[in-house]
């Protein structure tokens, strides 16, 4: 059970992955270009391929290639996977990250990963020596209902017995700030991922950051 500090406005902070800690929007953008050309559909272009960015992968794909036939989901995937292992390497933390989470958990707040990715995906970013235990627990797409569904959201709120105004949700897609409205949490947006954050204002986040920087000595003053 997680016992409410009053010196701190929230005790649980949920952080998306992609987009938002890990530097992998450009990627992911052409990994499923890459793929829905593999498999005959017209080609989404970036804008359209980076606003599924945090869905689960199969909704994700089918959203981002509408003429592409059920059946060839499973190809889809597939070849999305492919492209995206072919620069798995590639992929780095947006720089300030491990500084910024080592200062929230200082101060005591539990921290999670609220993202699209799969278990597998997410475990294989988190094996990473400077990310072992930095995290208090993760809910992936493919375990829970994907975003914006707010059930990820509601599954580490019981997990750790933390009310709704308790629970800060940051990520840089309309999916993660939709699922935190639907939850009854608040959320911070961030600028530098998927989604333009014009978007972000109809969802009223508590602050929209345009750096990770930013995000840090936001946090600082206001979590």
């Amino acid at each position: 059970m997680s016992s409410p500090n009053r010196s701190r406005r929230f005790d649980l902070i949920a952080f998306d992955w992609d987009g938002t800690l890990f530097d992998s929007t450009a990627i992911i953008v052409r990994s499923i270009q890459e793929a829905v050309r593999d498999v005959g559909g017209a080609v989404p272009t970036d804008q359209a391929a980076a606003y599924v960015i945090g869905m689960a992968l199969p909704q994700a794909l089918a959203h981002a290639a509408p003429d592409v036939p059920p059946e060839k989901y499973p190809e889809l995937g597939n070849r999305y996977r492919f492209h995206y292992l072919q620069h798995q390497d590639d992929l780095c933390l947006f720089d300030g990250v491990l500084p910024l989470l080592s200062d929230l958990r200082a101060r005591g707040h539990l921290l999670a990963v609220a993202t699209g990715k799969s278990r597998r995906g997410l475990d294989e970013a988190l094996h990473s020596v400077q990310l072992k235990g930095v995290f208090d627990s993760s809910r992936t797409a493919d375990e829970t209902a994907g975003k914006p569904h707010p059930l990820m959201l509601q599954e580490l709120m019981a997990e750790f017995d933390v009310a709704p105004g308790r629970l800060l949700m940051i990520g840089d897609t309309t999916h993660d700030l939709q699922m935190a409205q639907s939850a009854g949490c608040a959320s911070v947006g961030v600028s530098y991922g998927a989604h333009e954050p014009t978007a972000f204002d109809v969802l009223s986040p508590l602050h929209v950051a345009h750096s990770v920087p930013e995000l840090h000595a936001w946090l600082l003053s206001n979590a």
